[in-house]
């Protein structure tokens, strides 16, 4: 028995719609660029531009793409795999973007244990005439003091946790020019010192005054980052948030640089 295809159906309003198909999927998958290893539970969007003249896309081939092609999630193979997502559903533009978290092992300063700390990992990558760009996105958190309070106070310093997100972009031949584990250590050497997921007393000790010596506001994380991105000559964007602890309010800062095509995650 022959099933119609109602998705093939010619529309005749003429409206190109820059983006159709599947959001919110959750999937295994196991990430490795040749860095680091993960495996977990991603979650995926996957979308096409969708010809003025096309009623619909084929959303479970959209499925069948994050199972054949991502499953096994290298960022290099990202240029083909879109290529193959654009052949199977017939079109010129594909974007895909996934989320998961990651964990590495940290060590504390004093009594050296390790524990997992965790980061916010999001990749975005656009498939369009034949070329590719992604662009990847690592949050983690950092602490800051204030370089003001400490100025003006006769002793101790207001200090809070400050949220650091750097996206950096890649294409084609040099679609992943910044790894993840990278990328993470880099956001932990900003501020005024690195978080801990385990620290002891001599730890604490060590942490407290390592950012008393070294106080920094959102201008000088934001900026400090954008130069060690700039000196790799990498395309990239950067956000911080500090969650303050003597303001009602948020003090934020960020930063573009670079050549960018794929939109960024919206909360950048």
């Amino acid at each position: 028995m022959a099933l119609p295809d109602i998705q093939e159906q010619v529309d005749e309003r003429g409206i190109e719609l820059d983006r159709v198909g599947i959001a919110g999927v959750q999937y295994p998958v196991r990430f490795n660029d040749g860095t680091s290893r993960h495996a977990g539970v991603a979650t995926f969007d996957v979308t096409v531009t969708l010809p003025a003249d096309r009623r619909g896309t084929h959303m479970s081939r959209m499925v069948e793409i994050i199972h054949d092609e991502l499953q096994d999630l290298e960022p290099e193979r990202f240029p083909h795999a879109l290529k193959v997502a654009a052949d199977r559903l017939d079109v010129d533009r594909v974007q895909v973007g996934l989320a998961m978290p990651m964990a590495f092992l940290v060590e504390a300063p004093a009594s050296s244990k390790e524990a997992w700390q965790v980061c916010d990992v999001e990749l975005e990558a656009t498939y369009v005439a034949d070329q590719t760009e992604l662009a990847v996105t690592v949050g983690t958190d950092v602490t800051s003091l204030c370089p003001c309070s400490k100025a003006i106070s006769d002793y101790g310093a207001h200090n809070q946790r400050s949220r650091v997100r750097l996206t950096t972009v890649g294409r084609d031949e040099d679609i992943y020019p910044l790894d993840v584990a990278t990328a993470f250590a880099m956001i932990r050497s900003v501020g005024s010192s690195p978080v801990f997921p385990l620290i002891k007393r001599p730890d604490e000790r060590v942490v407290t005054m390592a950012a008393h010596d070294r106080p920094a506001f959102v201008e000088d994380m934001a900026r400090d980052l954008s130069q060690a991105c700039r000196e790799r000559g990498i395309a990239h964007s950067v956000s911080v948030r500090n969650f303050e602890s003597i303001h009602s309010h948020d003090a934020v800062a960020s930063i573009l640089w670079g050549r960018f095509s794929t939109p960024l995650p919206c909360n950048q």
